[in-house]
């Protein structure tokens, strides 16, 4: 079964344990994570508004780790298509030309309201929060196959 593709936002990059669960369930195949120099720009530059005691180097080693253990996730040439692109955001067309330009089948952001279900359904996309619970959409999709039951509990089961 093909893994989904997912285009990860700088807003859930940005928190260190986010980022760090969803790498963790992309490598273990779950899915396929995207992303693109600009969305890396934004959640580093972010992160150093808010955290000026943090070392813009130790985030660019971040950055190169990633795209180094991940370099399918890396999406290019989408920029062409960001003018053209609607959304209540005008900030967020860069995210959404990721997403068309990579294949994606998923966005995943923290902000469902600026990715609307009607506008991203004319391009096979649909938007999923990046929670803790993430996990459970993305279980069955790859090798060795888990269960979940994340009305009970935030964890997989093998």
């Amino acid at each position: 079964m093909a893994r989904r593709r997912a285009l990860l936002d700088a807003n859930v990059l940005y928190p260190a344990g986010l980022r760090d669960m969803l790498l963790r369930l992309a490598d273990r195949y779950l899915f396929v994570p995207l992303w693109s120099a600009d969305i890396h720009e934004e959640w580093i530059r972010s992160l150093l508004a808010d955290r000026p005691d943090l070392d813009a180097a130790v985030l660019e080693r971040t950055r190169t780790v990633m795209d180094g253990h991940f370099p399918e996730a890396i999406v290019i040439g989408y920029e062409s298509l960001a003018g053209d692109l609607d959304l209540p955001d005008p900030g967020d067309r860069h995210v959404l030309a990721a997403a068309i330009a990579g294949q994606a089948q998923v966005i995943v952001t923290r902000n469902l309201r600026h990715f609307p279900a009607d506008r991203l359904a004319v391009y096979t996309l649909a938007a999923e929060r990046g929670s803790g619970r993430l996990h459970c959409r993305f279980a069955g999709d790859g090798p060795g196959h888990r269960t979940c039951d994340c009305s009970r509990t935030p964890r997989c089961t093998s």
